[in-house]
């Protein structure tokens, strides 16, 4: 073995040896000289060229087996272990729940005649809260269940009233006809909020002088057309609205919408009412059939909210009474918004609620404020109110008003 390496080194060094110049052609000595002498190596050069291959030789066979065992680990090593899945039921994936709170801290200055009644001072109200459940069954199918708490406000108790505001089961058959059957929303009053933007400021016209509702209990349908510019709603309903489940033993009342977008900022709306109000029951005097007009316009966008709102009814208050009554009233608003998180607005209510009985009656009432938006979720606003009826008295969402000369609330 010693012997054939020394022969290979020996050949492989004479090769180099010819290849490279001699010291005498360097030097350009004429070509009849003589060749030069061919490089030798010293046999301790040669034994540590052949030290240095066998160490080039184990280093290589060392990384081929660190190579193979790291495979073998790798081959042998476990699958890594998936996190556990969490088998989360159906029902719950199509269940979802929301809430909503009108709360303040309220000064009151309410008077009848110059004398201040018992309501006045400084104070914080929880106004509403409502908690949604909405469940849907399939893409037809779908249930809805609201609660509405607020605080009896009727001068002698504050206790927390706790109402189903809805709870209907819906089947959306296409994106024109949906039917609801249960205590579901009315046709005009939500729509109205919808538009306003500031129920949490107060109730929309007619729900704030109580010539409607935002919800009752019936048989309920709606949808829209042409991609959404034509939009109706119609209720077949006690009457008596979502805080009483009456039986009306000889009539329904009926309640019905169109409303038109021509382009996407404007809306126009008109609405009607007929009925006994859940008190076709009460037969002891003649009864009147109360009727209500609504008509709406409004231009709405990303920082502008204007418009105005009209109603006019009859019988309204007086379904027992055996004389004959009208009513009417207007509502303008409008809102601006500096900011995505700080607007004005303000709103004037003017209503004339007895026109034949007493025609003297009149109620103005006003906002104005300022709202700041923090989040989406949650609308801090700084707001005055005054609510004053003349020459008698009205029931509105803030109290009775009114006194036989003036009232201010």
């Amino acid at each position: 073995m010693k012997l054939s390496n020394t022969i290979f080194a020996s050949t492989a060094l004479a090769s180099l040896a010819v290849l490279a110049p001699s010291p005498a052609f360097a030097a350009d000595t004429p070509a009849a000289s003589a060749p030069a002498a061919a490089t030798t190596l010293s046999p301790e050069d040669i034994q540590q060229i052949l030290a240095r291959m066998q160490s080039l030789e184990a280093e290589v066979a060392s990384l081929k087996a660190a190579q193979a065992t790291t495979a073998a680990q790798v081959a042998a090593a476990p699958a890594p272990v998936a996190a556990p899945k969490i088998d989360i039921p159906g029902w719950v994936k199509r269940t979802s729940i929301s809430g909503k709170a009108f709360a303040n801290v309220s000064s009151i200055d309410h008077e009848s005649d110059g004398a201040n009644l018992g309501d006045n001072g400084t104070q914080t109200e929880l106004k509403r809260f409502y908690i949604g459940v909405d469940h849907r069954f399939d893409d037809t199918f779908s249930a809805n269940l609201t609660t509405d708490f607020r605080y009896n406000a009727n001068g002698t108790s504050k206790d927390v009233l706790v109402y189903v505001k809805k709870a209907y089961l819906q089947a959306k058959l296409a994106p024109e006809f949906f039917v609801r059957v249960g205590a579901a929303d009315t046709p005009w009053v939500p729509f109205a909020e919808g538009i306003y933007g500031y129920r949490f400021i107060e109730n929309v016209l007619i729900d704030r002088t109580k010539y409607g509702t935002s919800a009752d209990w019936g048989v309920h349908i709606g949808g829209s057309f042409a991609g959404g510019k034509v939009n109706y709603a119609a209720s077949a309903i006690n009457g008596a609205g979502y805080k009483s489940l009456s039986r009306s033993s000889n009539t329904i009342d009926l309640e019905g919408r169109v409303s038109v977008n021509p382009t996407k900022n404007i809306t126009f709306g008109l609405g009607g009412y007929s009925g006994k109000l859940g008190k076709s029951s009460d037969v002891t005097v003649t009864q009147h059939r109360a009727t209500r007009w609504n008509a709406l316009a409004a231009f709405t966008n990303s920082r502008v909210r204007a418009g105005v709102e009209y109603f006019q009814a009859k019988n309204w208050y007086n379904i027992t009474s055996l004389a004959s009554d009208s009513s009417s009233g207007w509502s303008a608003f409008g809102s601006f918004a500096f900011t995505p998180k700080f607007a004005v607005f303000g709103r004037y209510d003017w209503v004339k609620p007895s026109k034949k009985i007493n025609p003297a009656l009149k109620d103005n009432y006003f906002n104005v404020g300022l709202n700041y938006k923090p989040i989406k979720e949650i609308d801090l606003a700084l707001v005055y109110k005054r609510d004053r009826a003349r020459n008698g008295f009205i029931s509105t969402s803030n109290g009775t008003i009114g006194g036989l000369d003036r009232g201010t609330y």
